[in-house]
């Protein structure tokens, strides 16, 4: 009888298709998720013209779906761990398209507001969890770049919705760029069929031919025989109470920390994602230079993420996040200053870098830090209680618009939340990782080993 460890397996894998597949799908869904969540900042200023709403009630409006997320995240990240990821995922995609394109059709702030936080359920729910997928089937060593790869999509969306934001609400209203949110709903029963199970789950359950099935694709060169025990590390072992497990052997604080972290740089994600647009109108831009600011914004973010994830795979992930919290300061304080339109280009950039970006890096150590059976709960939670960050952000931002203080005092307010979450990841324990246990682990414990 063979004792096969599938984590060790997945740690030690080659890249191949199976790995590709799951990069792929996880990225588009990342990407429709993105496009989600960025269309309302770019069709905000065309929403407050029409509704006849101001900069605070505005501000609520967006919190909305971002309230949605807070709940989506913490619920569906944690029950996937007990209902199984491909469900989980596939509930959260017909949430957040079909009540996107819901709020295309309202009229008034309020069927608006509650639309959006409805999908906004989908739209948090759905990050935890391809987080999750992605790094429980990337071999370790390339573990970073295919998360922050992955995560890239929800970049790309954002740029998606300003490209389009720019023609169809100049020709078709606000509403069009909502409606069009509803076509991922089809892709529902493809995503069922084409992801794979979460690896603990299907042991939990009992499902040994599907996991059979499985890992010969995680490892082609596996053969599977019939006395096959499938096992996992005893840390991977979800209990009853996977919240609790946040906490336990010496997590603790660094669990809060990663809450803190997430919940600063939530903030700046959202108040530069809801307002930028707003804000760089009101400096004097066109409608469509201030969506160019955003197009700008997000492509930096691509990069920040892949860059970071590249150096994450080769330098402590931990550091490179210090890093790029420290450079979310600088560049967003400096977007406050005027400059030429070139540099301003250029600080829009790194600014996306250095808070979607890092934001993304973040997500990739909460998936490497937490064991594979509490993963889902671990992001979930993070990017839960980060959520209310999110939540604060638009309001917070909206009301100093509101006050009409003077455009460097905005992106100052912006920029301090990147300075205490630097100071947050500083003080998580990396040592209590279940990365940095596996490496220490790995060269005494043999994935697979006759019994």
């Amino acid at each position: 009888m063979r004792q096969i460890d599938v984590h060790q397996l997945a740690d030690t894998a080659r890249f191949n298709r199976l790995h590709a597949l799951i990069l792929f799908w996880c990225a588009l869904i990342i990407i429709f998720d993105g496009y989600d969540l960025a269309v309302a900042g770019i069709a905000l200023p065309s929403i407050m013209k029409e509704m006849g709403v101001s900069a605070t009630s505005a501000g609520f409006m967006v919190s909305s779906a971002l309230f949605g997320m807070m709940f989506g995240a913490i619920f569906l990240g944690t029950v996937a761990d007990r209902i199984g990821r491909r469900r989980a995922i596939a509930i959260c995609i017909a949430l957040f398209s079909v009540f996107t394109a819901a709020a295309g059709l309202t009229s008034d702030p309020v069927s608006f507001s509650v639309t959006r936080f409805l999908a906004g359920l989908g739209i948090g729910g759905v990050m935890p969890n391809v987080v999750a997928q992605m790094t429980e089937y990337s071999p370790r060593k390339l573990r970073g770049t295919l998360v922050t790869l992955m995560f890239s999509g929800y970049s790309v969306g954002g740029m998606l919705a300003a490209l389009l934001g720019k023609g169809l609400i100049e020709s078709y209203g606000w509403q069009s760029v909502f409606l069009a949110a509803g076509l991922p709903v089809v892709l529902v029963p493809l995503v069922l069929r084409a992801l794979p199970e979460a690896m603990p789950y299907l042991i939990r359950t009992g499902q040994t031919d599907a996991l059979q099935s499985v890992v010969s694709r995680l490892v082609p060169s596996h053969r599977p025989q019939a006395g096959d025990v499938f096992t996992l590390a005893a840390d991977d072992k979800a209990g009853s109470t996977p919240i609790r497990r946040l906490f336990q052997d010496g997590r603790g604080i660094s669990t809060v920390m990663f809450w803190v972290a997430f919940f600063m740089c939530l903030f700046m994600v959202y108040a530069l994602s809801s307002w930028l647009a707003k804000l760089m109108a009101g400096a004097g831009y066109s409608l469509g230079s201030a969506l160019s600011f955003v197009l700008v914004l997000n492509f930096g973010a691509m990069l920040g993420a892949i860059g970071g994830g590249w150096l994450a795979d080769r330098l402590p992930i931990k550091h490179v996040l210090i890093g790029m919290y420290a450079l979310a300061a600088v560049s967003i304080t400096l977007l406050g200053y005027p400059m030429p339109s070139a540099a301003l280009f250029v600080v829009v950039g790194l600014a996306g870098a250095s808070t979607i970006g890092t934001q993304i890096v973040t997500y990739a150590y909460a998936g490497q830090f937490y064991p594979m059976a509490v993963r889902g709960t671990g992001i979930g939670w993070a990017s839960g209680v980060g959520r209310s960050g999110a939540i604060l952000a638009p309001i917070v931002i909206g009301v100093l618009v509101g006050m009409s203080l003077p455009l460097q005092q905005n992106f100052m307010a912006m920029a301090i939340p990147a300075v205490i979450a630097a100071g947050a990841v500083s003080m998580i324990n990396h040592r209590r990782s279940a990365s940095a246990q596996a490496e220490v682990a790995a060269p005494v414990r043999a994935a697979v080993r006759e019994a």
